[in-house]
C-alpha cells in the first residue's frame, strides 16, 4: 500500500509542477493574443478603439492588472472547474469546446495505431528472439530501416503512392464532409477509410523499435537459469516462450509503451499536418500561429494529464506484473 501511495504522491507533485509551468510559460512569451484578435477584427472591417481593446483584454484575461499570485490562484481555480478561457483562433468558442471537438479524432487515430504497433512489434519480437539465428532475423534490419526514416518523409511517400498515384485512399481530411457526423455506418466507415493511411504510416514507422527491443530482451532472457530449468522439466516450447521468456522480456517494453501512450496527444502534429487530419495536433499548430495562449495552455494541460495519467496507470500495473518493484530496499 505504501508503494502505491508513494507513486500517487509523486504524480500529484509532478502535476502541480506542470500546471505551474503551464501558467508561467505563456506569460513569458512575446506577443499578445489581444493584438491578434484585433487584427482579425480590423481585417473584417470592424472598428477598434480603446474600449474595444479593454473589453477583449478582460474577456481573454490578457491584462487584468491583478498581482501575479492572484492570477495564479485564479488560474488554478479555473483549471479545476474546467474553465480554460476563450480561444482566439476559433473566437468566440471556448477552449474546452475546441479541444473536445478535436481530441477524439487524435485519440482514436494515434491511440489505435500506437497500440497496434506495440502489439505487432512485441509479438514479432517474441518469435524472432525465440528463433534467433533463423531467417526471421532478416525482419529486424528491414523494420529498423523504416523506423529510422523521418516520419514526415514516409508519410509524404505513402500519400504520394497510395493517394495521389493509386487513388486507393483520400488525400486529406478525417471523413467525407458531405456526410452528417454521428454514430452511423456511413460516417464510421468514412472515418475509418480516411484514417487508415495515417494509421498505417504510424504502425510501419514505429513497429521496428518495438520488434528490436523485444527481440533483444528475449535473447537476454533466454540465457537465464529459470529458462534452462523449465526446459529441463520438459515443458513445451510454446509455454516456455510465452509464460517464462516473453513474460519477463516484455517488462521494459511495457514501460516504454506507457511513455508512448502518454504522448499520443502531442505526437499527432506531423501526422495531422501531412494528411490534413482534424485532430488536436492541427489545433495546437493553429494556436501557435495565432498566439492563442489560452488554447495552447489547454492543449498543454491535456498533454500533461495524458502523459502523467498513462505513466501512473502503467506504474501501478507494473507493480502487479512484477512484484519485485514493490519491494523496498
Amino acid at each position: 500500500m505504501r508503494y502505491y501511495a508513494r507513486k500517487l504522491g509523486f504524480y500529484l507533485v509532478a502535476l502541480w509542477a506542470a500546471l505551474t509551468l503551464n501558467f508561467l510559460i505563456p506569460r513569458m512569451m512575446p506577443g499578445n493574443p489581444v493584438d491578434t484578435l484585433l487584427i482579425k477584427l480590423q481585417q473584417r472591417g470592424g472598428s477598434v478603439g480603446p474600449d474595444v481593446r479593454r473589453s477583449y483584454e478582460l474577456l481573454l484575461g490578457a491584462d487584468t492588472g491583478d498581482p501575479l499570485f492572484q492570477q495564479y490562484a485564479q488560474y488554478l481555480g479555473n483549471m479545476f472547474r474546467g474553465e480554460l478561457g476563450v480561444s482566439v483562433s476559433a473566437f468566440p468558442a471556448p477552449v474546452t469546446e475546441v479541444i473536445s471537438q478535436s481530441l477524439s479524432w487524435t485519440v482514436v487515430l494515434i491511440g489505435i495505431a500506437t497500440l497496434l504497433s506495440f502489439l505487432v512489434g512485441v509479438v514479432l519480437g517474441t518469435v524472432v528472439g525465440w528463433r534467433r539465428g533463423s531467417w526471421l532475423d532478416s525482419l529486424v534490419p528491414a523494420t529498423t530501416v523504416l523506423s529510422a526514416v523521418p516520419y514526415f518523409w514516409l508519410a509524404l511517400i505513402f500519400a504520394l503512392v497510395f493517394s495521389s498515384s493509386l487513388g486507393w485512399f483520400p488525400r486529406s481530411g478525417g471523413y467525407d464532409v458531405t456526410l452528417a457526423t454521428g454514430w452511423n455506418y456511413e460516417f464510421i466507415n468514412s472515418a475509418v477509410y480516411h484514417g487508415f493511411l495515417p494509421a498505417l504510416t504510424i504502425v510501419v514507422s514505429s513497429v521496428g523499435g518495438w520488434l528490436l527491443g523485444m527481440r533483444n530482451m528475449m535473447v537476454s532472457t533466454m540465457s537465464e537459469d529459470y529458462i534452462l530449468t523449465a526446459q529441463a522439466k520438459g515443458l513445451r516450447n510454446r509455454r516456455i516462450m510465452t509464460r517464462y521468456a516473453a513474460r519477463n522480456a516484455v517488462l521494459p517494453s511495457v514501460a516504454g509503451f506507457a511513455i508512448s501512450l502518454g504522448f499520443v496527444v502531442s505526437g499527432s502534429i506531423v501526422t495531422e499536418q501531412v494528411f490534413s487530419y482534424p485532430g488536436i495536433g492541427s489545433k495546437l499548430l493553429q494556436a501557435v500561429e495565432n498566439s492563442d495562449y489560452a488554447l495552447m495552455q489547454g492543449i498543454f494541460l491535456v498533454i500533461t494529464i495524458a502523459v502523467l495519467g498513462a505513466n501512473l496507470i502503467v506504474d501501478l500495473l507494473y507493480g502487479l506484473i512484477d512484484p519485485r518493484t514493490r519491494v523496498e530496499n
